[in-house]
């Protein structure tokens, strides 16, 4: 009978044979997805026989990891900054990098506008972690749709407010906000061969592609997001490595440049500009 390390073994192996990047963890994560166990219990279970039955239940995800689907669409989630974020082809999986979105906000903030929601990840970090009132935006029905089974997911009905709005063209201006975090489109056009098959699967390509040198989205939303802002509120933008250059050579209405961050490989992940 085929215990858990056995599964684990051959499912790592079969993983890597079709080239997927870090399948020995994937096969941890695959199998304490389809067991309910948690990935630990795994280690402290090795010996622990599998029934034909649990077996039937794991065979699919694995098969569909093989293909390059990607991982949390198979599982249905991610962790963003420890807050569970249901994931499927509606909307971008968020990323472990963007989490350092919201450690650049030092302070409390009353008001919060983000710009290309997706998920709703950065949106209820924001509420839960800086107890903030947040007005997310998305030109996508599809991924404005899946962020508010987000919110629901985590009851913020109350602090996170939803408009479908291609970039700042919906958003009512009433309001000013003490900052804004976006995490727009900036793959260049060029670079989508290079990609993994599990971005052009698994992502929409809306949330990917951000023009010629991948700023065309960012830099509408630098030119036009003064009036939505209060006096030096920040406006945090994830990028490119490189993309920095660009935009520190340019000039936008209203907003100046202030500073770059790194991520967890050391390469520059954010650019913060802030209202003149």
């Amino acid at each position: 009978m085929e215990t858990i390390v056995s599964i684990l073994n051959k499912t790592a192996d079969f993983l890597q044979k079709h080239g997927v990047p870090n399948a020995k963890l994937d096969s941890q994560l695959l199998l304490s997805h389809g067991l309910g166990l948690k990935r630990m219990d795994l280690f402290l279970n090795f010996d622990r026989p599998l029934y034909e039955s649990e077996l039937a239940n794991l065979r699919p995800m694995v098969a569909r990891r093989a293909k390059r689907e990607p991982l949390q669409h198979i599982i249905g989630n991610v962790s963003f900054r420890g807050h569970q974020i249901k994931c499927d082809k509606r909307a971008l999986i968020p990323r472990q990098e963007t989490e350092l979105i919201l450690d650049i906000l030092k302070e409390k903030m009353d008001n919060i506008l983000d710009v290309g929601t997706g998920t709703g990840a950065i949106a209820i970090a924001a509420a839960l972690e800086l107890n903030a009132n947040v007005v997310a935006c998305d030109v996508s029905a599809e991924a404005l749709s899946l962020a508010k089974e987000n919110v629901a997911l985590h009851k913020l009905e109350e602090k996170i407010s939803l408009v479908k709005s291609d970039l700042l063209s919906k958003v009512p201006n009433n309001v000013k906000f003490d900052a804004l975090l976006a995490n727009l489109p900036y793959i260049p056009l060029g670079d989508k061969d290079s990609l993994q098959p599990e971005v052009l699967k698994g992502d929409p390509h809306l949330a990917l592609f951000g023009g010629t040198d991948g700023l065309e989205l960012i830099r509408k939303l630098l030119n036009t997001c003064t009036d939505y802002l209060k006096p030096n509120a920040p406006v945090i933008l994830e990028i490119a490595n490189g993309q920095e250059k660009i935009l520190q050579s340019e000039s936008f209405a209203g907003v100046k440049w202030v500073e770059n961050r790194k991520d967890y490989a050391e390469q520059t992940r954010f650019s913060i500009f802030q209202k003149c």
